[in-house]
């Protein structure tokens, strides 16, 4: 088999030495069937939303966000209606009759209009001037959040269109060439929305004997999170290489069910139940993305709960039930992600590094062993609107102007570049694709990062 090595991505020399074919020459050397390694596939691409990034309006955009709001009985908004507390009686107080003088008769029908009106005194009554304003109000605050679009461009290795022509099964290999572009698309896609999903999420939990609930942290990815409370000061072990080894104090135990009945409490009273992915008997259920390990883990912390995955037959919504979930549990769908992400300690303090299941070396893609022994590891709790990510169109052109236009979703283009000294005869090129995105913030607040220590004793709260 022809050996497999890393191919230069520039023309550069005139006699192009440095370019590989990639494409086996003689048909003794391989079979006639050809194979490729296969990446996870993750419910990210699927349910995060998608829109067009609006045109002529430049790289950086802005959108407003409207806070939720609720009436109070006081101008200022700060005294929440609730109870008994601005409802007022319509007429006379029960109990009462209205006799005596005509001015009281009178004042007596006019606190019947003045129920609701717009402020004491202002019906031209002198009489009433000292009637107390029983109104309640809505008071509206908003947030401006700002975005803006970023680009990946990914490129295959310089291939020589001869090499076509006497290459074995060149149709076959071909195809698993662009099947590997095509990989490599899905897994930036897939990296891109887990990420920002992360920095986006304006809520972090750190499980631990009495986890850490933190909001704010909104514009801020886990590993560039520096915070004593959530993380503490994360210190290594005896053998600093092993990440085994790794200490992180606030960060202690592993996820559990007390843990996401807290979440999904907060979740519901902050009004994220009305787009949530499901519901059952009348209350939402909520889409968590967590690595297979991490959902047994939930799933059989004690013996009542697996009679619950046994019992449980509510119906998965449409949306969920193509990625392959059968059920919910506890008020979560259980979407599994391999790669989440998983983190060890730094030697710096109180930060988490991250650790890629992959790396690549002379540009061959192997499996990390460290991320088998990586201590933390994250799960998040996905909503819809938390983020969107907005993707450019195609643009071929205006007045009368005319341009190839470039689809920034990854589809994959030849292009042949004639060269003078390194390509005469626009026989070498390549394979270009283009990726364009910007994440829109909406409503971070229902966007929650779980970190937890993996291999331990369940979190309590």
């Amino acid at each position: 088999m022809a050996t497999r090595n890393p191919s230069t991505h520039d023309f550069t020399t005139a006699s192009n030495t440095a370019i590989d074919t990639i494409l086996a020459e003689e048909a003794g050397r391989i079979g006639s069937d050809i194979h490729k390694r296969v990446m996870h596939t993750s419910p990210w691409i699927d349910l995060i939303k998608k829109s067009a990034f609006p045109d002529g309006m430049g790289y950086k955009l802005s959108t407003m966000i409207y806070d939720r709001t609720l009436p109070t009985t006081d101008p200022a908004g700060t005294l929440l209606l609730s109870g008994s507390a601005g409802w007022n009686d319509v007429g006379a107080p029960a109990g009462e009759t209205r006799t005596g003088s005509l001015l009281d008769q009178a004042n007596s029908a006019a606190i019947d209009s003045f129920q609701g009106a717009n402020g004491p005194g202002n019906d031209g009554a002198t009489a009433l001037g000292s009637l107390t304003d029983q109104r309640n109000y809505v008071n509206f605050s908003k947030q401006i959040k700002q975005y803006n679009i970023k680009r990946c461009v990914i490129e295959s290795p310089r291939i020589s269109v001869d090499d076509l022509r006497y290459a074995a099964h060149r149709t076959e290999q071909l195809r698993a060439v662009m099947d590997s572009l095509a990989e490599s698309t899905r897994w930036s896609w897939e990296n891109r929305y887990r990420s920002e999903f992360d920095r986006l999420s304006d809520n972090v939990v750190a499980c631990a004997s009495g986890s850490v609930f933190e909001s704010g942290h909104e514009g801020t990815m886990l590993e560039d999170l520096v915070d004593t409370q959530l993380i503490g000061t994360v210190t290594l072990g005896a053998d600093s290489a092993n990440a085994a080894d790794d200490v992180a104090p606030g960060v202690t135990h592993n996820i559990s069910n007390k843990v996401l009945d807290k979440v999904r409490s907060q979740l519901i009273r902050r009004g994220a139940g009305r787009e949530a992915y499901g519901r059952e008997n009348g209350a939402p259920v909520f889409a968590l993305v967590l690595s297979s390990e991490a959902s047994y883990n939930i799933m059989t912390e004690s013996a009542d709960i697996r009679q619950d995955i046994r019992y449980n037959s509510g119906k998965v919504s449409d949306l969920i039930a193509p990625l392959g979930v059968e059920q919910s549990f506890r008020g979560f769908y259980h979407l599994i992600d391999d790669l989440t992400p998983r983190y060890k300690g730094t030697a710096s303090g109180n930060k988490l590094a991250i650790v890629q299941p992959f790396k690549v070396a002379n540009g061959i893609t192997i499996e990390n062993p460290e991320y088998e022994s990586a201590p933390f590891e994250a799960a998040f709790v996905l909503h819809p609107q938390v983020m969107e990510a907005q993707i450019p169109q195609p643009f071929s052109g205006a007045s009368g102007v005319a341009f190839d236009p470039v689809s920034y979703t990854g589809d994959y283009k030849w292009k042949n570049i004639v060269s003078e000294h390194a390509n005469p005869d626009g026989s070498i090129g390549f394979f270009r694709g283009v990726l364009s995105s910007a994440s829109k913030p909406i409503k971070t607040e229902m966007g929650y990062t779980i970190v937890f220590k993996r291999n331990t004793t369940s979190a309590t709260i």
